[in-house]
């Protein structure tokens, strides 16, 4: 069990962030045991004829399928704006002696001895060397399909932070996750033990993560408290489209915009969704504007993006036979 003890400040401080290197770190774990995380096996079977010419020995050993991993190599995001070129050039700024140390704890746990023993030989070559390959595991794995999952994030990043603002941390962390319970003024995890009875005001960090289902994982300090959780929507993350349109809908509306009110029971993005239906964006911006002016869909802007998602006016058309 692992508690995070909240002072008055940290309450008021909690925030939201996701990470595009922490998703590329954590689903290494899912192509190492697919068949434990079977929710990703259309991203995985895309993925893996891809990668046969990569060497991923080294990166592989040091993110083991179970325990601790560097957390160099997953720093905390800084922004609900991630950027993967400025997490991975901090990766490479990790100080030796750092890398080496955290390396060093996951030997400690059982990775390869070789693997660690070269890696502790020239730590400042380690990080290196990790780096480019997750630069270039990046480029063949995640980066086309960084936009999909950035739009499950943003989405669950929006419902949840009207949870927060509508009841407080009580109704934050009621279905964060099953591991999860608040307490008053504590948050219990079902997770390693890693108390953390003073946050100093900082707050905790909430990062949704597609590749952290079914779990949970915690980064504490030196590094900012921080909670990785499974974003609500994970299960549809790979569905190629929406169901077909009711043909009474279709008929009354157009099929297309049909589609789009079918598909935004949860806020997505305009990108999203020209993805998920098929259509261009320029498409899915006049046919958005249009069921936008007659009420059916409201939008919200979150950081960059404008998220859309049906109104009662549009539930109730949804809904009728």
């Amino acid at each position: 069990m692992a508690v995070f003890k909240f002072g008055p400040e940290d309450v008021a401080r909690v925030r939201f962030a996701f990470s595009p290197l922490w998703e590329l770190v954590i689903s290494l774990r899912t192509l190492r045991a697919p068949g434990a995380h079977a929710l990703h096996l259309p991203w995985v079977r895309a993925v893996r004829p891809r990668l046969t010419a990569l060497d991923l020995s080294e990166l592989l050993a040091l993110v083991p399928q179970h325990g601790y991993i560097p957390d160099f190599l997953t720093p905390p995001p800084t922004t609900p704006l991630p950027d993967f070129a400025s997490e991975l050039a901090a990766v490479r700024l990790t100080p030796p002696a750092l890398a080496a140390q955290e390396v060093r704890e996951v030997g400690e746990d059982g990775a390869d001895p070789e693997v660690v023993a070269r890696f502790l030989a020239d730590p400042a070559a380690g990080v290196r060397r990790l780096a480019d390959t997750l630069e270039r595991f990046w480029e063949l794995a995640l980066a086309e399909y960084w936009p999909r999952i950035q739009g499950l994030l943003e989405t669950d990043v929006l419902r949840r932070t009207r949870k927060l603002a509508m009841g407080g941390a009580a109704e934050l962390f009621a279905d964060l996750h099953p591991q999860v319970r608040w307490h008053g003024d504590r948050l219990e995890m079902v997770a390693k033990h890693c108390d953390v009875d003073d946050m100093g005001g900082s707050g905790l960090l909430l990062v949704p993560s597609v590749f952290a289902w079914p779990t949970i994982y915690t980064l504490v300090p030196p590094y900012h408290p921080m909670l990785a959780y499974p974003p609500d929507g994970v299960g549809t993350l790979w569905e190629a489209s929406p169901p077909p349109a009711p043909d009474a809908l279709a008929q009354l509306i157009g099929r297309t915009r049909a589609e789009l009110l079918l598909s935004l029971g949860e806020p997505a993005s305009t990108s999203a969704l020209a993805r998920r239906i098929g259509v261009t964006v320029g498409a899915v911006s006049q046919h958005l504007g249009v069921l936008h002016a007659t009420g059916m869909v409201d939008r919200h802007r979150v950081g960059r993006q404008v998220l859309y998602r049906r109104t009662r006016s549009g539930d109730t058309l949804v809904a009728a036979p």
